[in-house]
């Protein structure tokens, strides 16, 4: 009986304080109503004004917010479509190769009309690709660059300097100017001396 009592003096204390809270603001709305009723028409015409400007300027946030949440999803879209479809260009590229290196279909006499047919397909896509925005990273004998590249291997060479790119491995491709996908080249490093050699191998004893 005493819990029956106690729950029902809660909700009454809650009750009051809800009631209190409504005049409160209740009390709050009409004597701004009568403040503005105080106004002159100038003044009322600025605060209706200024909260006007508010609301087109709240409006104006959201259509930004809606457009750009818009264009990411557009991009994100898109990026994705592109890179998987390099996949495409590059069994296309790896194909052509395999048939001009097999011994045997190179005695087919058919075999450049076969490979031209290739080559348009190949001009094709990639005229696709660039149209899009996606264009092929050019780097040979350019400096490393790990915002683009990725080495996969280094290669002792004494007559470039260090850190060029001297094969390409797989091509590399940006979208906009955005990277698409990193080039993975090989590297020229400087032959390293009997003694570094030695030393290192020490090291990593």
């Amino acid at each position: 009986m005493s819990e029956n009592k106690n729950e029902k003096n809660n909700k009454t204390r809650e009750n009051s304080k809800a009631g209190n809270d409504d005049a409160v603001k209740n009390s709050d709305n009409n004597k701004k109503e009568e403040e503005i009723k105080d106004l002159s028409l100038e003044e009322k015409l600025k605060i209706s004004e200024d909260k006007l400007l508010r609301s087109l300027a709240e409006i104006e946030n959201q259509r930004r917010r809606f457009e750009k949440e818009i264009k990411d999803a557009f991009e994100f879209g898109s990026f994705n479509f592109a890179k998987e479809s390099l996949a495409i260009l590059d069994n296309l590229q790896r194909a052509k190769e395999a048939i001009k290196n097999d011994d045997q279909l190179k005695m087919n006499k058919d075999l450049d009309r076969f490979l031209e047919n290739i080559i348009i397909i190949e001009k094709d896509l990639v005229s696709i690709f660039e149209k899009n925005g996606i264009k092929k990273i050019d780097c040979q004998n350019s400096k490393f660059d790990p915002n683009i590249h990725q080495a996969m291997s280094e290669i002792e060479d004494e007559k470039a300097e260090a850190g060029t790119v001297l094969q390409e491995i797989q091509a590399g491709y940006m979208i906009g100017k955005r990277l698409l996908r990193p080039t993975l080249v090989s590297v020229s490093k400087k032959k390293t001396s009997e003694n570094q050699e030695n030393t290192e191998k020490k090291e990593e004893k």
